[in-house]
C-alpha cells in the first residue's frame, strides 16, 4: 500500500481529521488530477469534471479538519481513487 493509498484511506475513514499534513493533502488532490493555483497562503484546486473548488489552507503544517471534511465528500461524491481509478 503507497503512501497516498494510506492518506486516502485515512481521510476516508474520518477518524483523524485534524491530522492531516497539509503538504500531503496537496499531493494527493494533484495526483487526483486536480490543477493546483496558489494565491497567497490559498491553495484552490479544480479539477475539469468537478464542479466543486477546493480551497485550502495550511494551519501549521496541518490541513485544517473541516477543509478535509470537504475533501472527503468530494472524494466520495465523485468517486475519486478507488479500485479503478488510474490516477493512483
Amino acid at each position: 500500500m503507497s503512501q497516498q493509498d494510506k492518506l486516502l484511506a485515512k481521510i476516508l475513514s474520518g477518524t483523524s481529521d485534524s491530522n492531516i499534513p497539509f503538504a500531503q493533502m496537496c499531493q494527493l488532490l494533484r495526483k487526483l488530477g486536480f490543477e493546483e493555483r496558489i494565491r497567497g497562503s490559498h491553495h484552490i484546486f479544480t479539477k475539469e469534471s468537478i464542479e466543486e473548488i477546493v480551497n485550502l489552507q495550511p494551519k501549521g503544517s496541518q490541513a485544517k479538519a473541516y477543509q478535509v471534511k470537504q475533501v472527503r465528500a468530494v472524494i466520495l461524491k465523485y468517486q475519486l481513487g478507488g479500485q479503478d481509478d488510474d490516477s493512483l
